[in-house]
């Protein structure tokens, strides 16, 4: 946990905005104590989940400790949730893996429950999957934490532009490891996913913050080898490193990329791996400069 504190207070010394974790039942720290104490480490940084599976958890029990998370790190919660998808996690709990659409229905019921509790401090629901009576949550922070939902099909983006702070965008969700990376993060898929969203979030659209994880992450000495070091990632043409989820380059190149594919897609919020935090740090420097 040591190593942990010190990640979180090198984020923030390096001017990153968030630090996230993942949820996974593989070997990982329980993620809302590990946000916790990534939040008790530093004093700007904002923490958070990306992203909660949501049939690991109550609804009700999950927002009161997010709720308390939010007191703790005092407004700089940013709490991302997901409709589950990793059969290992599903197997390690027990409990079954329903179809997606279920899975995704289920997540807007509780993502509907939970906003409410912390709008409101209670609140009785009574849905399809979820049935709630007199639930309270108290204390609860003065700022609502900030939720994240993400995906890559039709339901899930109409699930995020209705109720998300950040919506984020994913690779086709059909897509297999070791499969063609180019089809995986080819640009038009993004063109087709913001299309979605702007359909699904109408007026909502304007007041989103959308975000984009990369994938590969390498910063260069020379923009003549990126070519090459794409090729080294698997990537089989150079038309990859202009998908929004691939980052290589120079730190000039990566800099004027980030702000075409902002001008493009409207990304401001760029997630990168937790062992790319140091090399991408000249780059997050040059950027918070513009």
């Amino acid at each position: 946990m040591a190593e942990w504190r010190a990640s979180a207070r090198e984020a923030e010394a390096l001017g990153y905005s968030a630090l996230y974790i993942h949820d996974h039942l593989d070997p990982q720290y329980g993620p809302l104590v590990a946000a916790a104490v990534a939040a008790e480490a530093t004093t700007s940084l904002h923490v958070g989940t990306l992203v909660l599976n949501n049939d690991l958890r109550n609804s009700v029990v999950l927002a009161r400790e997010i709720a308390t998370l939010g007191l703790a790190a005092e407004g700089r919660i940013e709490v991302g949730f997901g409709a589950g998808y990793q059969e290992s996690d599903y197997a390690a709990a027990g409990i079954a893996l329903d179809d997606p659409p279920t899975r995704v229905d289920r997540l807007e019921e509780s993502v509907l429950v939970m906003t409410a509790l912390w709008r409101e401090g209670a609140v009785t629901f009574e849905g399809k999957h979820l049935k709630v009576r007199d639930a309270l949550c108290e204390p609860r922070p003065t700022v609502p934490p900030r939720v994240i939902i993400g995906g890559a099909s039709r339901r899930i983006f109409a699930v995020a532009a209705r109720h998300a702070d950040i919506v984020g965008v994913n690779r086709l969700a059909s897509s297999k490891v070791g499969g063609d990376l180019v089809q995986m993060y080819a640009v038009d898929h993004y063109d087709r996913c913001l299309d979605l969203i702007r359909q699904e979030a109408g007026d909502r659209f304007d007041s989103l913050e959308l975000q984009i994880a990369a994938a590969s992450v390498m910063v260069l000495k020379s923009g003549r080898t990126a070519g090459r070091a794409a090729a080294m990632l698997g990537f089989t043409s150079d038309a990859a490193l202009d998908s929004p989820a691939v980052l290589i380059g120079t730190v000039d190149h990566l800099c004027e990329r980030l702000w075409q594919r902002r001008e493009r897609w409207g990304f401001s919020n760029v997630v990168v791996p937790g062992e790319a935090m140091g090399d991408f740090a000249p780059v997050v420097a040059q950027m918070a400069g513009k």
